[in-house]
């Protein structure tokens, strides 16, 4: 988990607060009930993509809509983990310790709110709340057809839930290679693989390498072939999230901050099959924004695919509690080659 910076330009970053503001601990929220609860989250508009240009192409990239998310909830906030399905439904995680689930109300393909949202803290296999047991800081989640796995950073812990996880009891998963991973730079992007050579397993890259400028760690975890690989360090970005696309492809959503620079995010992709033991992955940078656009800490990343056969990005923000930032939610189409 990194502290990201809402600000109104690169500037403007750099004078509200700069390395200070990024780094100030903001408390977690304690309202994480047990059992499921519903509430309610507005959806404001964001109506341009680019600060003051009516653009929508960036690249490959069309931007479709936005949204900035707000709620009465106390515990809502700090979305660092995002699984959307096909038919608009989506598991979310926060870095308390928290599942959101819900569905996504669009328009044409535009996102224009959120319905149905429903809070519950993640449970371990006694039934305790996991945040009580220093495993609040859930940084990404992924759906297999039976269950929900999800990945928490500090602690370097994978957890298998039922797909429906809200009130319900998880168990640990055996993955003793991310153990090596640092402490608060670990696991933050986790896929799992429904076919294919590498089926049933989950595909997971950590946030940075070793030391900063190292590639990117990769973990092929279960399956009938488990090992190591790697993505290729590109410039100063590091993950934040992973998704498998319909069109075979992953989507890696990568994330920078300076004190001067403020925010600045990136999109990846590459093809499913290069993921194998032993692989070094460039992949395609699909567009790289900075503060001038609208974005905060982006952290989460669903991939679906158009009526029209167009590939659908949506991603989500981390606030981190704090109120210099929004939770944020983009979705961009994916031009053909």
């Amino acid at each position: 988990m990194k502290r990201g910076l809402r600000a109104v330009g690169i500037v403007a970053a750099a004078v509200l607060g700069g390395a200070l503001l990024f780094n100030l601990a903001f408390s977690k929220p304690g309202a994480l009930p047990p059992e499921p609860v519903a509430i309610t989250v507005t959806a404001q508009p964001v109506a341009t993509f680019k600060r003051g240009d009516e653009l929508t192409q960036f690249g490959p990239l069309r931007f479709v809509g936005g949204l900035v998310l707000t709620s009465p909830f106390p515990g809502f906030g700090g979305i660092s983990g995002f699984a959307l399905e096909q038919d608009g439904h989506f598991l979310a995680i926060t870095d308390a310790g928290l599942f959101l689930s819900g569905r996504l109300v669009t328009e044409n393909d535009r996102p224009t709110g959120l319905a149905d949202v429903k809070a519950a803290a993640l449970l371990d296999a006694e039934g305790r709340v996991q945040a009580d047991n220093d495993r609040e800081d859930v940084e990404s989640v992924a759906l297999a057809p039976d269950a929900a796995y999800v990945a928490m950073e500090t602690i370097n812990e994978i957890w298998r839930y039922p797909r429906d996880p809200l009130g319900k009891r998880g168990t640990l998963v055996p993955a003793p290679a991310i153990k090596n991973l640092r402490r608060n730079t670990g696991l933050e992007s986790l896929a799992f693989m429904p076919s294919g050579p590498l089926k049933g397993a989950l595909i997971a890259i950590g946030e940075e390498g070793a030391k900063k400028a190292d590639d990117l760690p990769g973990f092929i975890i279960g399956g009938p072939t488990p090992g190591g690989f790697t993505v290729t360090k590109s410039g100063p970005f590091d993950a934040t999230d992973l998704a498998l696309g319909p069109d075979g492809n992953f989507y890696l959503l990568e994330r920078h901050y300076s004190p001067l620079e403020g925010v600045n995010m990136q999109l990846r992709r590459f093809p499913a099959s290069e993921v194998k033991p032993g692989a070094r992955i460039t992949g395609e940078v699909l567009g790289r924004f900075d503060m001038s656009h609208e974005i905060d800490n982006m952290e989460g990343l669903g991939v679906t695919r158009s009526a029209a056969g167009e590939i659908l990005l949506t991603l989500i923000s981390d606030d981190n509690f704090s109120p210099l930032q929004r939770t944020i939610l983009l979705r961009f189409a994916v031009s053909g080659d």
